[in-house]
């Protein structure tokens, strides 16, 4: 299959591929067409010539036929002339009469059908096309046979000619129609590869700065362009890189410090201190931890085939809080759907952002109260909490990184909630909040079943 390197030279060669079908279609179609043409403008006007000699055909009083046709078409029928030829049978298959001088049928195999018969037979050189056509006249039946030589010259001018243009000349609409649709398609095949790169581009994003944009393909006027948004790409890919590597590798390098800071804390003297910088280095240990697990989630590319089931991942999640939520005085629980809920996505990354929500919901409900975890058939986790509930104006603001309603409140930097409509969106889930009735929020975190 030929392949071309330039949009004109494709188009080009399909529109010569599209006249030369049509040069070709086009002249097959309308030989057909008048071929067809032909035969129905003879048909007609040997039925009228059988139309023309029975009006001329009688039966005496004493049962004898007769026949008397004016001058001018006894000239027609003339042996000179030679275009036209008639004979007049009767039921018994006896010939009343003929133009031949011999006063012979035209058409021998003629059967004689109730129904008019079109047949064809040579005399001579001659061919002869025509039809046997049968008659009441006087009560009685007579089979009309009419012909015409196809070799005399005469033969289609004056009726094809005449009729041909305006019973055929419509076919060239359609024709013109029909082009223009193929030109339609061809120059969409033109710049299908043009379209292959639009499709291949809206996948690109800050999670895909992997996919690159084809260049086979492509056409030569075009391939630059491709090749300059590709190399720009390897670009914005290298700057992403060294800063999710800053911020990862920074939040690692946190990590020793207060590892080591909060060995050395212990080591004081005077408990209500230390327990205070403890508060506060655990406050940080949890802020780089979220730094690195951001710089984790920023390639984070979930594959279809990974499978989780959802309420096993919740108790899972539940279990490892409820010493977080037992030592504030705070009651947590699993309820809903009690059968396994099969749904699309990595386990691990799903219990992420479960136990981000469920760490959120902990720290905003006074003790006493209690937070839960349903699991509903069809994929939906909530988290719901019995705290103050969120205001309408801060909604729009829960998921941007390092938002907070209270900065001046220690134990978060803003980071969870981004951390959820991170994972959620990589898992093409959806997340949401609302008030709850009775008091408190309500997140809701919906994943796709598995087959």
């Amino acid at each position: 299959m030929l392949r071309f390197k330039s949009i004109i030279s494709r188009i080009l060669w399909l529109n010569m591929i599209v006249v030369g079908s049509a040069s070709i279609l086009m002249p097959l179609a309308l030989y057909l067409l008048l071929i067809k043409e032909t035969n129905n403008l003879h048909r007609a006007a040997m039925h009228e010539q059988a139309d023309r000699i029975a009006q001329h055909v009688s039966v005496s009083a004493n049962g004898l036929w007769t026949l008397d046709l004016p001058e001018e078409m006894r000239d027609l029928y003339s042996e000179a002339y030679g275009r036209y030829v008639y004979a007049v049978m009767d039921s018994s298959g006896q010939v009343l009469f003929s133009s031949h001088s011999d006063r012979s049928s035209i058409f021998p195999q003629d059967t004689r059908s109730p129904e008019p018969a079109y047949m064809n037979v040579h005399e001579g050189s001659a061919a002869m096309s025509g039809a046997s056509i049968p008659k009441e006249i006087a009560g009685r039946r007579v089979w009309i046979q009419v012909a015409e030589n196809l070799s005399h010259r005469d033969v289609l001018i004056d009726d094809v000619v005449a009729n041909f243009l305006q019973r055929v000349g419509w076919i060239t609409l359609p024709i013109l129609m029909l082009l223009l649709g193929i030109d339609i398609e061809i120059v969409r095949r033109a710049f299908r590869p043009v379209l292959e790169a639009s499709r291949q581009a809206s996948a690109i994003g800050p999670q895909r700065t992997d996919i690159r944009l084809a260049v086979e393909g492509i056409p030569n006027e075009i391939r630059p362009l491709v090749i300059a948004v590709n190399e720009a790409l390897d670009r914005l890919e290298r700057g992403l890189r060294v800063q999710r590597d800053f911020a990862a590798d920074a939040a690692h390098e946190l990590r020793t410090p207060l590892a080591i800071l909060r060995t050395r804390i212990d080591t004081l003297a005077d408990k209500p201190v230390s327990e205070l910088l403890k508060q506060d280095v655990e406050s940080m240990s949890r802020t780089v931890s979220q730094l690195l697990e951001m710089a984790e989630l920023e390639t984070l590319h979930v594959n279809p085939t990974d499978r989780a089931e959802l309420r096993n991942v919740c108790a899972e999640v539940i279990e490892f809080i409820a010493p977080l939520a037992i030592a504030q005085g705070k009651n947590i629980g699993l309820v809903g759907h009690e059968q396994q809920v099969w749904v699309k996505g990595h386990p691990e990354m799903i219990a992420r952002a479960v136990r981000n929500l469920l760490e959120n919901a902990i720290r905003h409900t006074p003790p006493g109260a209690s937070v839960e975890i349903a699991v509903e058939s069809d994929g939906t986790v909530r988290v719901r909490d019995e705290g103050s509930g969120i205001g309408e104006n801060e909604r729009g603001l829960l998921f941007q990184r390092f938002w907070r309603r209270d900065r001046k409140r220690p134990g978060g930097a803003g980071l969870g909630l981004s951390i959820v409509q991170r994972i959620v969106e990589a898992h093409g889930g959806t997340v949401a909040v609302e008030n709850r009735s009775a008091g408190g929020a309500q997140f809701s975190l919906n994943f796709a079943l598995a087959d």
